[in-house]
């Protein structure tokens, strides 16, 4: 029996002829195509304690991954998936075995995905061989339920949850794993890209792959449909401010789904002669979540090869219109395009741009949600592929970003260039208007060849949030941009090399620890930041300790942020105020609450995200509150007990950007502050994404990292993290955009994630094992913990 499986009966043309192929060379061999209602309707019979699993997988290709490996269990016989050909017949290769698989070709095993999980072969799950009832299957029954929740498919159920799996089965000598001259001659077009041409001997395979949206042709297949998603909006009613908050994109969701209206929305693309960027942007479109869209392509270009694109894809949604190359103005391209839009919404959708499956989705939900008549991105996502460059934009209104009810769009004037500004002004004029501030739902490319020359992204490359310009941040960025954005293999290629680059450097050790510096004898101001909540027994002595320092007081300036406090934390600050104002160069005192209580202990993994989330933006409000014109900042906490009196000057000494001291339970005695180590030889090969959890790593204590304990002795040491117990950083790099995130950074966040962006920044954090601030437990003993973080990279 040979299995294959698609969404229903009706197989893209492309395929039916490699599915032909399998039933021509083994005419006496019975086939099915299992559809998707067939493959759930077989699981609800014969695996019905599977279907929690399987329903709950975000993306339709886990739940094609999986029902191979539930078939084959039952029937037997032959699974290979649509992309494959046969060449000859295999019974030759399966003769005489139980289960048999094949191996990816080596050079998979050099890309990215493959070398952070530290693989050495590949074992594919495209084809694969099995008798019925094979013990190895209740295994990966098993091992699929305990791999549901990971993040990316190929962990999930895909290639590199097989190779586990076989790597672990428990009989292990019934299995035949064959190379991949038998069955994967061909090397996917990405590592072709990658590494050049692979010479594919056909006469020793028995099927060749050819690798159709596989892992090895792109990147890993993320899901599509993000759960939970909220961003922030604020709306306007002809220009005046009618309300701001969070938008909550699944409830929008699920009013659709209750039988809420979905409008149609009419994407308008204007083009001519760029088939190779129009074509990417029409994959954009085809990805789309939105239910109800057309794709307008008005074309006024003497190539024909989009035209004959989009009549291959078979896609009813999409309309073709030529127009004679009469050297009509961009604007009046536009007007035409509108007119021809059947949908009461209309989408601008430019043809050398970027746009996330999400994109159209959200800003609908955000239309409707608040009754609106416009949608703009208050940011996006700018990327320069010459100069290797990618950033998030400043904030403003996005004119290629809209989303426009079709009735209350201004006609476009007849320009050549700079159409859609003034519609955009006249929409915000005249409209409610919301705009909506997910810059990843759109990338405005610089490819050469804009509207605009490059002179005009250099300015918004200036005025950007956020940067990505070194080797090894701007490569993982485009890496993760391209698990759901359609990047042609040549960028992903240049990432891979980039990453590689950057990550080989990153594997080197840490520069030799220098000796400890003496303490420095400038005294330049210092601004002491403290966070406080329920701290009314631990300020009085936080206060005396402050006043033992021998740094002059006329250069300690100092910001308090209380919030959330159920004790006499107010009324003491209230008391005390006073005093420390004439003690002090300058006092800042803030009052805010988040909200935040705990039930339970500080240290539970589950509220680690929140709690650390609350705690960034405490510290975020308070460096923008009461930073002034000091040099440097010096975080310190409330509860810390004892410090030497020359701690200011010992830090300063270490001449380091950002440098933390050791802060230990007791003198002398074990790290406290975690979140400060060193990572381990090889801790790049370790499994990170098992401690993942709410989006942060949160692994047990010692995985892969070394603490300052037992890194006394070694001077000045640079650190992968670093803690916020006593912390101090540079002002300028405050100033500069380094802050504390408060979401979830390469899969960090707070101290940790400070320490990642400020590596993305080109800044080093450091660490003087051998100066010590004290900090005891306080309360209940705190157990072996599970850490929050480890460095960006992992």
């Amino acid at each position: 029996m040979i299995h294959q499986t698609w969404k229903d009966a009706d197989l893209p043309p492309a395929w039916q002829k490699w599915a032909e192929s399998w039933r021509l060379h083994h005419p006496g061999w019975g086939y099915r195509l299992w559809t998707d209602a067939d493959n759930r309707a077989f699981l609800q019979e014969h695996y019905p304690w599977f279907l929690p699993v399987y329903d709950g997988y975000p993306e339709p290709i886990m739940r094609a991954d999986a029902i191979r490996y539930f078939l084959l269990d039952h029937f037997g016989g032959l699974y290979v998936d649509l992309d494959f050909e046969c060449l000859k017949p295999v019974n030759g290769l399966l003769d005489g075995h139980e289960l048999v698989l094949g191996c990816e070709p080596e050079a998979h095993t050099r890309l990215l995905l493959a070398r952070q999980r530290g693989f050495s072969r590949i074992v594919g799950n495209a084809f694969i061989a099995s008798r019925p009832g094979h013990p190895f299957w209740a295994h990966v029954h098993r091992r699929l339920v305990g791999a549901h929740k990971l993040p990316a498919t190929l962990d999930t159920t895909g290639p590199f949850f097989l190779t586990r799996a076989v790597d672990s089965a428990p009989e292990p000598d019934s299995i035949t794993v064959v190379g991949a001259e038998a069955l994967y001659p061909e090397v996917s077009p990405h590592a072709t890209a990658l590494f050049g041409p692979q010479e594919a001997d056909y006469d020793r395979a028995y099927a060749v792959h050819h690798w159709s949206g596989s892992w090895a042709c792109d990147t890993a297949t993320a899901p599509r449909v993000s759960a939970g998603r909220r961003f922030p909006f604020w709306a306007s009613q002809e220009r005046q401010p009618v309300a701001d908050g969070l938008l909550n994109l699944e409830a929008q969701r699920r009013r659709w789904a209750s039988g809420s209206a979905a409008p149609t929305v009419s994407c308008l693309m204007v083009t001519k002669d760029r088939s190779a960027t129009a074509r990417r942007a029409i994959r954009c479109f085809t990805a789309q979540t939105y239910p109800n869209l057309e794709l307008v392509v008005l074309e006024d270009g003497t190539d024909d090869a989009l035209e004959r694109h989009i009549r291959d894809l078979g896609d009813q949604r999409i309309r073709h219109h030529r127009l004679p190359p009469e050297g009509r103005t961009l604007g009046e391209l536009r007007n035409e395009a509108v007119d021809r839009a059947t949908g009461p919404y209309v989408c601008q959708w430019d043809d050398d741009d970027l746009y996330d499956p999400e994109r159209v989705e959200s800003q609908m939900a955000a239309i409707l949600a608040l009754g609106a008549d416009a949608c703009f991105l208050a940011r996006e996502r700018l990327w320069w592929p010459a100069r290797r460059k990618l950033a998030v934009s400043c904030a403003r209104v996005w004119e290629g970003s809209m989303v426009c009810a079709k009735d209350r769009l201004p006609r476009y004037p007849a320009q050549r260039r700079g159409e859609d500004t003034p519609v955009a002004e006249e929409v915000v004029r005249s409209c409610r208007v919301v705009s909506v501030d997910a810059p990843d739902l759109y990338t405005y490319v610089c490819h050469g060849n804009n509207t605009f020359d490059e002179s005009h992204f250099a300015e918004h490359f200036e005025v950007a949030t956020q940067v990505w310009a070194e080797l090894g941040a701007y490569a993982e960025q485009l890496l993760a941009m391209a698990t759901r954005l359609p990047l042609e293999p040549g960028d992903i290629a240049h990432a891979e090399t980039a990453a590689g680059a950057a990550r080989t450097y990153e594997r080197k050790p840490h520069p030799a620890p220098e000796p400890a510096p003496g303490p420095a004898s400038e005294r330049p101001p210092v601004l002491v930041l403290t966070p406080l909540k329920d701290a009314a027994s631990f300020l009085p002595g936080y206060l005396d300790r402050l006043r033992t320092l021998d740094y002059p007081r006329e250069a300690i300036s100092l910001g308090l942020l209380e919030g959330d406090s159920r004790d006499e934390t107010p009324e003491l600050l209230r008391q005390v105020l006073p005093g420390i104002e004439a003690e002090f160069r300058r006092v800042t005192l803030v009052h805010r609450d988040y909200g935040l209580q705990l039930a339970g202990p500080r240290w539970e993994p589950g509220i680690q995200c929140r709690r650390r989330s609350v705690l960034a933006k405490v510290r975020n409000h308070l460096l923008a509150r009461a930073l002034a014109d000091e040099e440097w900042v010096l975080w310190l906490d409330v509860d810390v007990t004892d410090y030497p009196a020359d701690l200011v000057q010992r830090l300063l000494g270490a001449r380091k950007d950002i440098v933390v001291p050791h802060c230990a339970t007791a003198p002398g005695g074990p790290t406290y502050d975690l979140n400060t180590f060193v990572l381990k030889p090889g801790s790049g090969r370790l499994n990170w994404d098992r401690w993942l959890r709410d989006g942060i790593l949160q692994p047990p204590r010692g995985f892969g990292r070394t603490y300052l304990d037992e890194l006394r002795g070694r001077g000045l040491v640079r650190v992968d993290s670093v803690g916020g117990t006593a912390l101090l950083v540079r002002a300028e790099l405050h100033r500069d955009g380094l802050n504390f995130p408060s979401f979830p950074y390469r899969q960090l966040i707070e101290t940790e994630g400070l320490a990642a962006m400020a590596v993305d920044m080109g800044t080093a954090c450091w660490a003087l094992p051998d100066l010590e601030v004290v900090h005891p437990h306080h309360g209940a003993t705190r157990p072996e913990p599970a850490t929050l973080a480890v460095t960006h990279g992992q």
